[in-house]
């Protein structure tokens, strides 16, 4: 049996995926995985890349779902991203992060979604090339 922690967050990313297909992205990559870290979702809306960091939270625990997203998380995300862009040949499109925060209540869930959480200005690191401010091309 798995702990109530990965129950929790897989339904939270199942709820975030579906999230996103109602609003017309396409599902590239689940738990996408490599040395350099995960990515909990990768999708394409249009002809941009969307990397998706879920954080799923119930209303008992203490802090926001996006409290979670660390700057050691963006970094590792970042690192990821860049691996993933150069094993899919992915390089020209552009590319964002965003951050979905699944609330889970009684009655339900609430969804949050914020567009480009991480910035090239903001983590100092840049992956080479892009159309996004972490692609400086």
């Amino acid at each position: 049996m798995l702990a109530r922690h990965i129950r929790r967050g897989r339904a939270g990313e199942v709820m975030a995926a579906a999230y996103l297909e109602c609003r017309g992205y396409s599902i590239l990559s689940r738990n996408w995985r490599s040395r350099r870290g995960e990515l909990d979702l990768v999708c394409s809306q249009n002809e941009e890349i969307v990397f998706v960091e879920v954080k799923t939270r119930e209303e008992t625990d203490f802090g926001l779902p996006g409290d979670a997203l660390t700057a050691k998380k963006k970094r590792r995300m970042l690192q990821a991203a860049s691996l993933y862009l150069s094993r899919n040949d992915l390089w020209a499109r552009p590319c964002r992060f965003d951050l979905l925060s699944v609330s889970l209540q009684e009655r339900g869930c609430v969804i949050q979604h914020d567009r480009d959480v991480i910035s090239h200005s903001e983590d100092g690191t840049a992956l080479g090339g892009g159309h996004a401010n972490w692609q400086p091309w």
